[in-house]
């Protein structure tokens, strides 16, 4: 177990909130990152599994996510150690919410990660009433519904057709492998495919399958719809052992499930010319450094899949403001800041000779840098 304090380096955390409710057994945890560019704004994860280490890790990405699209809310993150099918969740939930009374509206504002849906998210706003705001409830509450338009998904599609036309390899026609086929990873095979690429693997928790010829994404979609994440277990697609999906024939590769999913063992086995990251911490550095030693591209996470910040900040300034941009809006901004920042960080990549995360972090550090030296907090004054 790792003690709260090992966590802290120059950049956070801020503050580690634990907290638990006898009554309905909740446990969860808050991690604000740093707010030197504005207040905590992260996703709640709920998973039995949960750790305060796990969320630590993402808040650090979620700082790093809202330097790199250049927006001003700081990295935070959030977890319940829950099952997300507990019949008392909307206790829980509540209970979670009305534990972090002291930390919001003044250092965090709620959004939804795994295990949520855009219902809990209302029940959280519900909640906190005028004390606090969460994003990504549901239109008809004034909300951006970003999870059920598939916005993070649609960023990661773009993100990788502006990767791939950089390393050369057109997206149209290109063979796609997708680890995931959760909100993130069923919107992204649907905009791919849009773009005219071929998804030929999709996993979920269940298992994976695996067409050469490709799969349908329609069939899929309604698929899943009946059966859930055991939809890949009624196709007819050729089975694979549960990660055997990031080994297939393709040119290009979209973890989108977990965290820690490739280690430096299995980058040499996948075949991709470019890695998209539609999860959040999918690579270990040892996997990416591997993975640059072998000439495939690596799009980050804090780059591929910040279209759902982006979303987020459009439901803040629409509660503050009233006004409510369309989606066409949403998703033309999406496309323009990830097209771009796939863009700059691969080609400052390719100049510094490092790896992609190492650009695009070192371009995110600057900007998080000079909040905090405006704001006194390298010990040095104001800039």
């Amino acid at each position: 177990m790792t003690d709260a304090l090992e966590l802290v380096d120059e950049w956070g955390p801020e503050k580690v909130v634990v907290v638990s409710h006898r009554r309905t057994g909740m446990k969860g945890t808050l991690v604000i990152d740093n707010t030197a560019r504005g207040m905590g704004k992260g996703g709640t994860r709920l998973s039995p599994a949960v750790t305060v280490t796990e969320v630590a890790r993402l808040a650090r990405t979620m700082t790093w996510k809202w330097a790199a699209v250049d927006l001003f809310y700081g990295g935070a993150k959030a977890g319940i150690a829950a099952d997300p099918a507990a019949p008392d969740k909307e206790a829980i939930l509540r209970a979670f919410a009305r534990a972090l009374h002291n930390e919001v509206p003044r250092e965090y504002v709620f959004g939804l990660d795994m295990g949520l849906t855009e219902d809990d998210a209302a029940v959280i706003q519900d909640e906190l009433g005028d004390r606090g705001a969460a994003v990504g409830t549901p239109a008809h509450l004034g909300g951006i519904a970003y999870d059920r338009l598939g916005v993070t998904g649609f960023g990661v599609a773009e993100a990788a057709d502006a990767g791939a036309e950089l390393v050369g390899h057109p997206l149209s026609g290109s063979r796609v492998a997708i680890q995931g086929f959760g909100a993130v990873g069923r919107a992204a095979a649907e905009r791919l495919v849009e773009l005219g690429a071929v998804i030929v693997a999709v996993s979920t928790a269940s298992g994976a399958v695996h067409n050469p010829a490709g799969l349908d994404v329609g069939e899929l979609r309604q698929a899943r719809d009946e059966f859930g994440d055991a939809f890949v277990t009624q196709l007819s697609a050729t089975p694979l052992s549960p990660g055997q999906e990031l080994f297939v024939d393709c040119e290009v590769l979209v973890p989108a499930a977990v965290q820690d999913v490739i280690d430096r063992d299995s980058a040499q086995a996948i075949k991709a010319g470019l890695v998209v990251e539609g999860a959040n911490l999918p690579t270990s550095p040892g996997a990416q450094a591997v993975l640059a030693e072998r000439g495939i591209t690596v799009v980050p996470d804090f780059v591929a899949n910040a279209g759902g910040v982006i979303a987020a900040a459009f439901a803040m300034d629409a509660r503050y403001s009233g006004f409510r941009p369309g989606t066409d809006e949403v998703f033309a901004t999406v496309s323009d800041k990830l097209r771009g920042n796939t863009r700059t960080a691969l080609d400052k990549a390719k100049v510094s000779g490092g790896t992609p995360h190492e650009a695009g972090r070192r371009l995110a550090e600057e900007r998080v840098r000079a909040a905090m030296r405006s704001k006194g907090r390298l010990g040095e004054g104001p800039a």
